[in-house]
């Protein structure tokens, strides 16, 4: 199986940015795990970054009939982009909604997601395991 996995602004500077929320591991660290897991799983990753919303949303767009599932962490955007929420919906497969804290045990204007409505699944407030976990869930749905 062939899974895209996007990550939204800023999370390039995990392990700069407010690492006592985010904690200490890097965006490398993060894809490492991931191709580490996705082996074990015999699953081949797509694994991105950008911090331009545009570029994601052409990124969702191109999955469309390339890609068995998508795991997506569009961290700021998750609560601002009427966009990538539009492009989610051109989508048939499934979609796992990640967050490496919980956003509802933040600030109010983190409570609202526009990806949540479109996901199979939400993980959030798992840390960088979320993202196994996101791939681990995306094997029992494909």
């Amino acid at each position: 199986m062939k899974i895209l996995i996007l990550n939204g602004p800023n999370l390039n500077m995990l392990g700069i940015r407010e690492p006592e929320i985010y904690g200490d591991l890097t965006l490398d660290d993060i894809h490492d795990l991931c191709r580490k897991t996705a082996g074990k799983l015999n699953h081949k990753i797509d694994f991105r970054q950008s911090n331009f919303e545009g570029e994601l949303v052409q990124w969702i767009q191109e999955a469309h009939d390339t890609f068995d599932g998508l795991i997506i962490n569009a961290a700021a955007y998750t609560h601002t982009s009427v966009a990538i929420h539009d492009a989610l919906k051109i989508l048939n497969i499934p979609i796992i909604e990640v967050h490496i804290t919980d956003p509802q045990t933040r600030e109010d204007f983190r409570h609202k997601s526009f990806i949540t409505p479109l996901a199979s699944k939400i993980i959030a407030g798992q840390g960088a395991k979320g993202y196994v976990l996101a791939l681990e869930k995306l094997t029992e749905l494909l």
